[in-house]
């Protein structure tokens, strides 16, 4: 008798497993972005759930959880119900580089399920107008002839705006004193004022001042310049050889999540990026498509501990790291 009842709850709880999935979503969905808003991720993350919204029939809203280079908007994520309503979107810092600087109370990649890879955009050097140099060589040449190292706003410690201020650090011999913010919107904001010297941003963040002429830009990570930007040089064109970093974004759900709930999510990812507009708008802010072979979430886990390899030597030997 025991037997035959433990098998009919089991039955009913595997059928309302199978309806919540096949339901999905009743209600709406949350982003939970990891840093201040109007900053370059909630910037993509608003474009992408304005459009989501209309494959997945419900409102997808985006939460701006800020703090801890993004550390405390990933773990709100994490501890989140695995049931696809909450959304963890993050990048190379967040769900890379930040479990190599912080004690992390989760696990990057065994408490997260990936959903998609983001577009990705390579940094970009500008300063505040008032620095005298002019183009990137003469950058360098003011940074190592100041008495005190120039201020570098970064999103917090082990950010995106960090490592690439650190690797910048290393491609030139010159020393940075960081700034950290909540996101690396209210550090450019403090850089057109005038209130610190540099940032290593990303280029969705910075372009459209350096287009106003609000900022200086001086050289872009890439190998390549960018079509929307082609006025901007690349490092190595500028005389900076081997400076070439990407920041790509993802994003994720807590581990749990149903099957069938994350390739809805991911269909109405693609959906979005396959968008002409939604491309229109990411083009704008220097933003790269990913292939089509990588749009899936296994592409995405893929990467992600690629560059867990790759980064996490990096920036231990850096001893980038807070307690």
């Amino acid at each position: 008798m025991k037997k035959a009842v433990w098998a009919a709850l089991f039955a009913v709880l595997a059928f309302t497993g199978v309806a919540r999935a096949d339901t999905f979503p009743s209600r709406p969905i949350t982003i939970i972005v990891p840093f201040s808003a109007g900053g370059p991720s909630d910037a993509m993350a608003r474009i992408l759930a304005e459009r989501m919204k209309v494959t997945l029939g419900q409102a997808v809203l985006v939460e701006n959880v800020t703090g801890a280079g993004g550390s405390i908007g990933v773990g709100r994520a994490v501890q989140s119900p695995p049931d696809g309503y909450t959304i963890s979107f993050g990048h190379l810092g967040t769900h890379v580089a930040n479990g190599a600087v912080y004690k992390l109370s989760y696990d990057l990649v065994a408490d997260l399920m990936p959903v998609v890879l983001l577009p990705s955009n390579p940094m970009i050097v500008v300063s505040k107008n008032a620095v005298p140099a002019k183009s990137l060589t003469e950058l360098i040449a003011w940074l190592k002839a100041r008495p005190a190292p120039a201020t570098a706003g970064t999103a917090g410690a082990g950010s995106g705006s960090h490592i690439a201020g650190v690797y910048f650090e290393s491609a030139t011999g010159i020393k940075l004193q960081y700034v950290p913010y909540r996101g690396t919107g209210p550090a450019l904001n403090d850089l057109i004022a005038g209130q610190i010297d540099v940032i290593v941003d990303q280029t969705s963040n910075s372009i459209n001042q350096v287009r106003a002429g609000t900022i200086r830009a001086y050289a872009i990570s890439d190998d390549k310049r960018l079509a929307s930007a082609p006025d901007i040089p690349t490092a190595q064109e500028a005389g900076l050889k081997g400076f070439t970093m990407t920041l790509w974004s993802g994003m994720w759900v807590p581990k749990g999540t149903p099957k069938d709930i994350v390739t809805k999510l991911n269909a109405a990812a693609v959906d979005a990026l396959n968008d002409p507009g939604v491309k229109k708008q990411m083009e704008n802010l220097g933003l790269e498509m990913p292939p089509p072979d990588q749009l899936t979430p296994e592409a995405l886990g893929a990467k992600q501990k690629a560059e867990i390899a790759k980064w996490w030597p990096i920036i231990k030997a850096a001893d980038i790291k807070v307690d």
